[in-house]
């Protein structure tokens, strides 16, 4: 009975969240439509900083909603920048968000998401279809673009989301963008914990392999709360070979993640089939 109380009460208290979540997001998507009004009367870098603003302000509402405690060791860099980190969940970019002034090159369907689709395309997100390959030109260019305006820029270099027990290899493609630019690339890495007597993050925080996307954000949201920490490198990467600055980014990234404890193995198993990219 206790167990059957304690899931009704995740339903709920996941419910309450998901409708805040969503009144918080939609208001921030009514608050940012004066950035058009801004670039229609010449003031375009003064609606770029609104933007970014707006942007950083939504992630932190979005994660109180959620309840995560965001620990932070390291500075955040100051923009123009190229930071990769790991990909463990759709909410990093809300993590990250929170706390780094940036634009995120990310996943086309995010695009088309409910409520979040439309914040993500009005604040200058680069997508990306990572089933095409002749689509990378196009994103560099448009990486490029930000970066010469001052703008900083997350990319994910492992391509998709994990569990969370390591750090995958980093694809090199993206990671041109810094090396045209000329900028040494900042590292990151995020982790993830959930309190005690909760399923373990790899299950109810990561989003990997086949997980469906509605039923893991209903337990997610039906956490009563959670941990991220972000661990942001002290050194920069100066590298003009991409496929050398991919091994050595992923190597500073691995060395200071704290890899998340397994879920159970049936959760291994469901997660796991069938494969499906994530980023």
């Amino acid at each position: 009975m206790d167990r059957a109380n304690g899931k009704n009460e995740n339903r709920v208290r996941g419910a309450v969240k998901l409708v805040l979540f969503a009144k918080v997001t939609a208001f921030f998507v009514m608050v940012h439509l004066v950035v058009p009004v801004l670039r229609l009367l010449g003031l375009r870098h003064a609606a770029s900083r609104v933007s970014a603003w707006l942007f950083r302000r939504w992630a932190r509402w979005a994660a109180w909603v959620l309840g995560a405690r965001v620990e932070v060791e390291g500075t955040p860099p100051e923009p123009p920048f190229v930071l990769v980190s790991n990909h463990l969940s759709y909410i990093d970019i809300m993590i990250l968000a929170s706390q780094v002034d940036c634009v995120f090159v990310s996943r086309a369907d995010v695009a088309g998401w409910p409520v979040v689709g439309a914040l993500v395309r009005m604040v200058g997100t680069v997508f990306i279809d990572r089933e095409a390959k002749r689509d990378i030109p196009r994103v560099l260019d448009r990486v490029e673009e930000n970066l010469a305006h001052g703008r900083g820029i997350v990319i994910f270099p492992e391509g998709t989301t994990s569990d969370g027990s390591s750090v995958m290899p980093f694809r090199p493609p993206l990671l041109e963008a810094a090396t045209r630019a000329g900028l040494p690339v900042k590292c990151a890495s995020l982790s993830y914990r959930t309190p005690p007597g909760c399923d373990p993050a790899s299950e109810v925080v990561c989003w990997w392999g086949g997980m469906e996307f509605w039923p893991h954000v209903i337990r997610l949201f039906g956490l009563p709360g959670f941990t991220a920490t972000l661990k942001l490198a002290p050194d920069s990467i100066r590298e003009t070979d991409r496929k050398k600055l991919a091994v050595i980014s992923r190597e500073i990234v691995a060395r200071q993640f704290e890899p998340l404890p397994p879920g159970r193995p049936e959760m291994e198993e469901a997660g796991r089939s069938p494969p499906r990219a994530r980023s």
